[in-house]
C-alpha cells in the first residue's frame, strides 16, 4: 500500500476512535473535536474517493469556497478584478448564504470565505460568519485589511467568531506595497492589523487567528530578512510567505498564451520563492503526469449569485456547473454537469482546458502543500495582551 494511503487509512481509525479531525490549510492545523460520525465517514469517503476520482462522488463536500462579494477597494496587479471578468458585481445575499449552509454544512469542515473581490465589504459578512459557526463549521477569510483600522470593524470581526484572517501586506514600505497592492494604504493596513490585536485582547478571544500573507515578488523579495521582526512587532499569530503565480488568467479564460513579460516581471529571482519548477535554461514549466487537484470532489466554489464552479481558477465563469437560484446543492453536486466535467477530468484527451492548463498540473503549483514557501509560528499569547 502506497505511504499515502497507509497515512490516510490510519487517520481514518484514528479520526473514527477518538471523533477528533486534524485539517491543515495553507500550513495552519485545524483541529475539530467531538466530530459526529456521520461527518466523519463522509469526509473517510471523499479522501477515498480522491484517489479514484469517480464521476458520482462519494460524498458531500468537505471544503467549499464562497465569494461574498466581487466588489473591491485596491486594484491589485494581476487580479481579475482589475483586469476585468466581465460577469456582474455584486455582494451574496445572506439568504442566499443561509440555503449553502443549511443544504450542506452537516458536512463541511472548512469554508474558505473569499474569492475575487474584498470579503469584508459585503454588509453582511459578520452575519455570515456567525450562522456557519452554529453547524460547528470553521472559516478562514482572507482581506486586504483596510476596513479593520475602525474599531467597530474589528469588534465585530472578532465576535463573529471567524477562525483564522490572513491579511495581506505584500510589502513593509509604502513604495513596495503599492507596487502590487494598488490603491492601497499600508499604514492603514498596519494599524488594521494592531487594531484586531489591541481588540482581541480586550475581548480576550484568541480568534480569530492573524496570518500576515506575504506573497513573495521580484519587488519585495528584498524585504523578507525583514518580516520576521515586524510580524512580531504586530503581534500575529503566524507570518505565511506564498509563492505568486506569474501566469496571467488568460489560459482559464480560453486563450493559450504562456506567458506575457509584465507578468513575469513579477517573478522574484530567487528560485526558493518561484512557485514553479522549470526546465533548465527556460520558462517552460515543468508539467506532472496526472494533476493532485481533488476540487471536484471536496471542494466547490460558489460565486456572490449562487453561480457553482469547480474552483477559484474559473473567474470568467466559463464553465459553470450550476446556479443555486434554481436548483438545490445537492441536485447540482451531483447533476449531469458536475459528472460531465469529473469524467473529463481523468481523461487526458477530452480534459476541460480549465484543467488542462491550471497551475496544479505543473511541478510547485500545488496549492495543497505547496505554495506556501515558509511559516513562521509566534507565541504571542505571552505579553501580548499586556
Amino acid at each position: 500500500m502506497p505511504g499515502g494511503l497507509i497515512s490516510k487509512s490510519y487517520q481514518a481509525v484514528r479520526a473514527l476512535a477518538t471523533r477528533q479531525v486534524r485539517i491543515e490549510c495553507d500550513r495552519i492545523p485545524y483541529e475539530f473535536d467531538h466530530v459526529p460520525v456521520k461527518k466523519i465517514l463522509n469526509w473517510i469517503a471523499v479522501e477515498a474517493s480522491v484517489y479514484v476520482k469517480p464521476e458520482h462522488p462519494w460524498g458531500w463536500p468537505t471544503h467549499i469556497m464562497i465569494e461574498p462579494t466581487t466588489r473591491c477597494n485596491l486594484r491589485c496587479a494581476l487580479c481579475p478584478v482589475t483586469m476585468g471578468m466581465g460577469r456582474a458585481t455584486g455582494d451574496m445575499d445572506l439568504g442566499l448564504f443561509k440555503k449553502v449552509i443549511d443544504e450542506s454544512g452537516e458536512y463541511l469542515f472548512l469554508i474558505l470565505l473569499w474569492d475575487w473581490g474584498e470579503p469584508f465589504l459585503n454588509p453582511s459578512i459578520y452575519e455570515m460568519i456567525s450562522y456557519a459557526k452554529q453547524k460547528g463549521i470553521k472559516l478562514v477569510s482572507s482581506t486586504n485589511g483596510h476596513l479593520f483600522s475602525h474599531p467597530e470593524h474589528a469588534d465585530r470581526l472578532i465576535r463573529s467568531g471567524l477562525d483564522s484572517l490572513i491579511v495581506a501586506v505584500d510589502g513593509i514600505s509604502q513604495q513596495t506595497y503599492e507596487h502590487y497592492r494598488g490603491g492601497g494604504n499600508l499604514d492603514s493596513v498596519l494599524n488594521g492589523i494592531r487594531m484586531i490585536v489591541e481588540r482581541k485582547c480586550t475581548l480576550r478571544s484568541k480568534t480569530p487567528l492573524i496570518n500576515l500573507r506575504f506573497i513573495v515578488m521580484r519587488h519585495n523579495e528584498h524585504e523578507i530578512p525583514d518580516l520576521k521582526r515586524v510580524a512580531k512587532s504586530l503581534g500575529v499569530d503566524v507570518l505565511t510567505l506564498k509563492t505568486l503565480n506569474p501566469y496571467s488568467q488568460d489560459p482559464y479564460a480560453g486563450n493559450h498564451s504562456e506567458m506575457k513579460e509584465d507578468y513575469l516581471a513579477f517573478v522574484p529571482q530567487n528560485p526558493q520563492y518561484q512557485r514553479f519548477k522549470y526546465y533548465s535554461n527556460s520558462l517552460h514549466r515543468i508539467r506532472l503526469k496526472r494533476s493532485p487537484c481533488k476540487n471536484l470532489w471536496n471542494n466547490p466554489t460558489i460565486h456572490w449569485n449562487g453561480i457553482v464552479c469547480s474552483c477559484t481558477y474559473d473567474p470568467q465563469e466559463k464553465q459553470v456547473l450550476g446556479n443555486l437560484q434554481n436548483h438545490s446543492f445537492g441536485e447540482i453536486w451531483r447533476g449531469t454537469s458536475y459528472r460531465l466535467m469529473r469524467r473529463q477530468f481523468r481523461s487526458k484527451g477530452s480534459q476541460p482546458f480549465l484543467c488542462r492548463e491550471c497551475s496544479y498540473v505543473y511541478e510547485g503549483g500545488n496549492c495543497y502543500n505547496q505554495t506556501i514557501a515558509d511559516a513562521f509560528f509566534f507565541n504571542v499569547e505571552d505579553g501580548a495582551c499586556e
